[in-house]
C-alpha cells in the first residue's frame, strides 16, 4: 500500500473535524503527490507532540524557520510506509528521545496552516516518551525545552494548545 493510501485509509477512519477531515481526503483526491512537498498546492505532513504524562509535561520544538513553539512534525519522506511512521520519525528526529510510542487510536487531531513551502495539511499524533526520556536538539531547532500542560498556552499559539488539550483528553 501506498503512503497515500494509507492517508485515505487513517483520513476515512478519523472520526473527528468532519469538514476539515474531507478537506485533506479532496486534497489527496485532487492531488496524486499530495503527500510530498513537491505538490504545490499543499500538502500532507506528520507530527508528533511528545508527551511525559508521568511529570505533566509536554516537548515543544522552538522551530529554526517558523520561530515559534512547537510539535515535532514535518514533511513525510520515501521511505515511510504510513503516516503514523512519518510522524514517529519526526517525533524521534526532532526530539532525540528514544523508544517514543505513538498513542493509541490513530491520530489526535487535524491542523491545516500555511508556510512559507505551502499549505500543510497536518495529521497529528501524540507520542509516549519513556520514563527518564533524554530530549537531544536536532538541526531543525533553536531550541527544544519541556513545557508543564498548563504552561504551554503561554508560549505556544492556539493550534499546540488545542493539541495538548486532544492528547490529554486520550491518556
Amino acid at each position: 500500500m501506498s503512503l497515500h493510501d494509507d492517508a485515505v485509509l487513517v483520513l476515512k477512519g478519523y472520526g473527528d473535524q468532519e469538514e476539515l477531515r474531507q478537506v485533506y481526503l479532496d486534497h489527496l483526491d485532487a492531488h496524486p503527490d499530495g503527500m510530498w512537498k513537491a505538490c504545490g498546492d499543499g500538502h500532507v505532513t506528520a507530527s508528533a507532540l511528545v508527551i511525559d504524562p508521568e511529570r505533566g509535561r509536554v516537548l515543544l520544538t522552538l522551530h529554526r524557520k517558523l520561530r515559534m513553539w512547537l510539535q515535532m512534525g514535518g514533511h513525510c519522506e520515501p521511505s515511510d510506509a504510513t503516516l503514523a511512521d512519518a510522524a514517529l520519525r519526526e517525533g524521534t528526529e526532532e526530539s532525540g528521545v528514544a523508544g517514543l510510542t505513538l498513542l493509541p487510536g490513530g491520530p489526535v487531531r487535524l491542523d491545516r496552516h500555511h508556510t512559507p513551502c505551502a499549505w500543510h495539511l497536518d495529521v497529528q499524533y501524540a507520542a509516549l516518551a519513556p520514563s527518564g526520556a533524554v530530549e537531544a536538539i536536532s538541526d531543525e531547532s533553536l531550541d527544544l525545552r519541556w513545557f508543564a500542560y498548563d504552561e504551554v498556552a503561554g508560549v505556544a499559539d492556539a493550534s499546540v494548545v488545542r493539541l495538548v488539550e486532544a492528547a490529554r483528553a486520550r491518556l
